[in-house]
């Protein structure tokens, strides 16, 4: 039971990452240590584990895809993003510089921490980090799209985002900035999910049946990867996460472009003049609040330590 708690904290954390633009869920798994865990618990819902189930062998189904572990976990994200789509909706209203520098304290952190896994920074990781930089860096310049509700399109923007939700550095809900939908998705349809709001459930449908495509196939890629290049992944994974970094700066003003559909006039952020603050008391508290984030992070990753060896042991279960 202790354990199915920390899983569903970290799995709250994962779900309040992946509600804001610019921070990633996968980073908080990789940095409280269950992310390889999650990756081979995911890519175990294939073929096998389906006759399993048809058999009734519940055991052995629940062994195969280390259930409890992705119960917790499924938990902690579900319940975080549906509580926290409201309060952060009023808490970047009120207090974005703050928000933002409480991730950036969390991100910054955490690159450290992530870094450190990889086990001889030769030439390739070295090439793999500056290579995952660059991507992030190279997708917070985008200019978002416009705003898309056909059912092809939300179909991609579940693949597309549940794919970068799950990889550390990337952010789901920013790719759905970029994709032009992340107010229809996560803040308009979230919040009215709450209400049983029929547009918001047409709208969620399409979009869960695309995350869970792009979460299948991704965590088989991403198993693979790790299996055979581990320190090149973390490298590259570590790069994302310090690009990410551009994205995440507090001190910085939306661009914003206005614009009509369906008989509404809309706003769309399109991109960010980054900036340097001021020595004032509303910097030094953004200080603070970074700090925090920063420590917060060596706490998390202190308490997980140990959980990288036992998503090993499920691993090898599994595999045999």
């Amino acid at each position: 039971m202790k354990e199915g708690i920390s899983l569903f904290l970290k799995g709250a954390a994962m779900g309040a990452a992946n509600v804001i633009p610019g921070v990633s869920g996968g980073t908080v798994a990789f940095i409280t240590g269950i992310y390889e865990r999650m990756i081979h618990a995911i890519k175990g819902i294939d073929s096998g584990a389906l006759k399993l189930l048809a058999k009734r062998d519940f055991r052995g189904f629940s062994g195969r895809i280390d259930l409890p572990f992705l119960f917790w976990l499924g938990i902690g994200v579900v319940v975080s993003i549906l509580t926290l789509a409201s309060l952060l909706e009023y808490l970047f209203e009120h207090h974005e510089i703050y928000v933002w520098s409480f991730f950036f304290g969390l991100i910054l952190a955490s690159i450290y921490f992530v870094g450190k896994q990889v086990k001889t920074w030769s030439a390739g990781p070295v090439v793999g980090f500056l290579i995952g930089a660059s991507i992030a860096v190279g997708v917070a310049l985008l200019k978002p799209g416009t705003e898309n509700d056909s059912v092809w399109y939300l179909v991609i923007c579940g693949i597309v985002a549940m794919a970068s939700m799950i990889i550390p550095g990337l952010s789901g809900s920013f790719v759905l900035l970029l994709m032009g939908n992340y107010q229809l998705i996560m803040i308009e349809s979230v919040s009215g999910l709450k209400s049983l709001d029929k547009d918001a459930i047409f709208t969620l449908i399409p979009v869960g049946i695309g995350a869970v495509l792009g979460l299948l196939l991704l965590s088989r890629a991403l198993a693979w990867v790790f299996q055979n290049h581990h320190d090149l992944a973390v490298a590259l994974l570590t790069g994302f996460v310090a690009g990410s970094l551009l994205i995440i700066w507090p001190w910085k003003n939306e661009v914003v472009e206005t614009f009509e559909a369906a008989g509404k006039v809309k706003e769309k952020v399109i991109g960010y003049d980054w900036y340097f603050p001021g020595a004032g008391a509303s910097t030094w508290i953004a200080v603070a609040v970074m700090l925090a984030g920063f420590v917060i992070v060596w706490l998390m990753e202190k308490s997980g330590a140990t959980l990288p060896e036992e998503g090993e042991d499920v691993l090898e279960e599994s595999d045999s």
